[in-house]
Parts: structure tokens; C-alpha cells; sequence
């Protein structure tokens, strides 16, 4: 206890608390109240997991990053074959009640494999392979992702990969031919992979007003929320868009217009304030660690997850397509709620062992 810095419990801290605000707003969506019973039980579970990987070395686990990719790469192939399908994709898969999504595992998994190949590129003898070798393995799985179709848990993992390429330092030539390559993928994943209900939404993104009760419904209902919260919003459980059932899927993709139009400005302020307090510390632990590998999965892990605030903040808005982006500890849902607490104990490990692991 006595390694425990400010900075980590400020990390465990606000994503606690941004977990809370997540279990009231579910709670004034007023969907069921198996809703909320299960993601309390999903948050006591995260905890749980928090403190287990700050107890693990993350060395360890770097050690058998290929491994993990490996287990985690065939987890998400299995879904093809065995996974539940809702809402038009085929990502979950269980036995029974159980279960939960393997891209999740796949992130992290990805970002120790990521952090150790990129850590030995600074060696006096680099592996071979370069940057195509680091892009092929973040391509794998976003391949997998998006054949689900899940398009926005693919695209999740770009972010992740510019930020610790960067930090590890490329050529201007790598990088424009690694942005060559995913324009390639884009397109690739445009005509060979996107069912056609995801076309009409990213279309919708230019014209939101072409089909305002079809593919640009949901972006319509969302910006009415937020602009209807004003200034210190309705109050809880009065939010008549996430109440009358105008706003889809108010407890996960669109759980931040909730917070905005029945807490305003204002709440809107204090959690993006407690987002900024997580993703500082977060920085800050990137900035303490003592050898590249440390600093380049905090990085990942921090990419992942910023990704996600700012794409859904954005997606909610009307400002970037709507591509089923959850927001991290507040929308409802097992796996990502694990996921989120999983990469905040691993920072919080390495916090711990900064003089430890030279």
C-alpha cells in the first residue's frame, strides 16, 4: 500500500466514479432493472479484475504477449463459428448466460504484443520485418472485428497503433506508406466487409437530413437530446428523449446524450473533467515508467480508450459517423467494463513496480 502514489489511486479514483455516473444514468433510462443489477455486477467484477492485473508483473505478461495474441487472435476466429449474432453482428460468444466479447481481450492482448515488438526495434539488432510485421499485427484482428461486422470496435485499434508507433519513432516514408496501406484497408473493408444498414450510416454523416426517420434517425434524436439538456439539464429520470424511447440504445452507444440532456452543461463538464483526470494520470505513469516496453503499453492502453471518449463524444454529436462506439465505464456491458478495468490495473501495476523493472 505504501507504493501507492497519488497518481494511481486518482486513476482508480475517477474511473470508479465514472463508473457510478454510468450505473445512474442506466438507472434513469429506465429500460429494466435487470439493467442495473447487472452492471453493478459488472463493475464489483471489474474491481476485482483491476486489482488482479496490478498484482501480475506486467513484465510476465510481455514475456507471453505472443501467446496471448495467439489464444486471443483464435478467441476472436471462433466467433465466426460459434458466436451469438445481435443486432446484426456476430461478436459475443458464451456457454449459457455467460460470456462476453473477445475483441475486447483481443485489445489488450494486441497492445502487450505491440509494446514488445516495438520495444526490441530499439535494440542494437532489431527483429526483422519492421513496420510491416508491427501493422500486420494490428491487422489480424481488426480483419476478424470487422467480418463480424463491428466496425467501430475495429477502427478502435488505429488510434492505438499511431500513438505507440509514434512515441517508438518512424520515417516519413513508413508512415506514409502505413497510411497508403490503411486506405487500402478501408477500402478493402468498404466493399468486402460492411453490410449495407453501416454504408447508410456513414453516408447519413454527410447528409443527416436525407432520411431523418431512417439511417439519420438516430444522430437526430441524439443532437436533440444534448441540445435539450441546456445549461443544468432536466434532472434524473426526466430526460423525455432516453424515456420516451425516441433516443435508441440510450444505456450504451448513446449514454452520454442521456447525461447531457438531464444533467446539462454542467454534467457534461464534470465527466469529461473526470476523464481528463484518468487520462492525465494515465500520461503521467507513461512518463514514470523505466524501460520502452512499460511506456509503450500505457500508451496502447491509454490510445484504446481515449479513442473511444472521442470518437462517442463525437459520434453522439453529429460530428463523426455513427459506428456503435461505446463510452468507456459508463455504457452498459460486461466485457468493456472488464476491458477498461483490466488496462487500468495493468497501468497501476506499473506504476507500482517503476523501481522495480529497470
Amino acid at each position: 500500500m505504501r507504493r501507492l502514489r497519488t497518481v494511481s489511486w486518482q486513476l482508480a479514483g475517477s474511473a470508479l466514479a465514472l463508473s457510478m455516473v454510468g450505473l445512474v444514468l442506466i438507472s434513469s433510462a429506465e429500460l429494466t432493472a435487470g439493467y442495473v443489477s447487472r452492471q453493478s455486477l459488472w463493475i464489483a467484477l471489474g474491481v476485482v479484475v483491476m486489482l488482479i492485473a496490478a498484482l501480475v508483473d506486467y513484465t510476465v505478461l510481455l514475456r507471453y504477449a505472443i501467446w496471448i495474441y495467439v489464444v486471443a487472435v483464435l478467441a476472436l476466429a471462433a466467433v465466426t463459428f460459434f458466436g451469438h449474432e445481435a443486432g446484426g453482428a456476430r461478436s459475443w460468444i458464451g456457454i449459457g448466460g455467460l460470456g462476453g466479447q473477445p475483441s475486447d481481450f483481443c485489445k489488450i492482448a494486441t497492445v502487450l504484443l505491440l509494446a514488445r515488438r516495438l520495444a526490441d526495434s530499439q535494440a542494437p539488432v532489431p527483429p526483422r520485418g519492421g513496420l510491416w510485421v508491427t501493422v500486420a499485427i494490428c491487422a489480424l484482428p481488426v480483419l476478424l472485428i470487422a467480418r463480424q461486422p463491428d466496425l467501430g470496435g475495429a477502427l478502435m485499434f488505429v488510434p492505438a497503433l499511431a500513438a505507440m508507433t509514434a512515441v517508438t519513432g518512424v520515417s516519413l516514408r513508413s508512415a506514409l506508406v502505413a497510411v497508403g496501406a490503411a486506405l487500402a484497408l478501408v477500402a478493402g473493408l468498404w466493399v468486402f466487409a460492411l453490410q449495407d444498414y453501416q454504408k447508410e450510416r456513414v453516408l447519413s454523416y454527410f447528409q443527416p437530413q436525407a432520411d431523418p426517420l431512417g439511417s439519420g434517425y438516430q444522430v437526430r434524436q441524439s443532437r436533440i437530446a444534448v441540445g435539450s439538456g441546456q445549461a443544468l439539464g432536466k434532472g434524473y429520470g426526466e430526460g423525455t428523449q432516453s424515456k420516451l424511447r425516441f433516443l435508441p440504445t440510450p444505456h450504451t452507444d448513446f449514454v452520454f446524450a442521456v447525461l447531457a440532456e438531464e444533467y446539462g452543461f454542467a454534467g457534461v463538464t464534470l465527466v469529461m473533467a473526470l476523464f481528463l483526470l484518468y487520462l492525465g494520470n494515465g500520461v503521467r505513469i507513461a512518463l514514470a515508467a523505466r524501460d520502452p516496453a512499460g511506456l509503450l503499453l500505457v500508451v496502447g492502453l491509454l490510445a484504446f480508450l481515449a479513442g473511444y471518449v472521442l470518437y462517442n463524444t463525437a459520434m453522439v454529436v453529429g460530428l463523426l459517423p455513427i459506428t456503435g462506439i461505446p463510452l468507456p465505464f459508463l455504457s452498459y456491458g460486461g466485457s468493456f467494463m472488464l476491458f477498461c478495468c483490466a488496462a487500468t490495473g495493468l497501468m497501476i501495476g506499473l506504476d507500482l513496480r517503476r523501481f522495480v523493472n529497470i
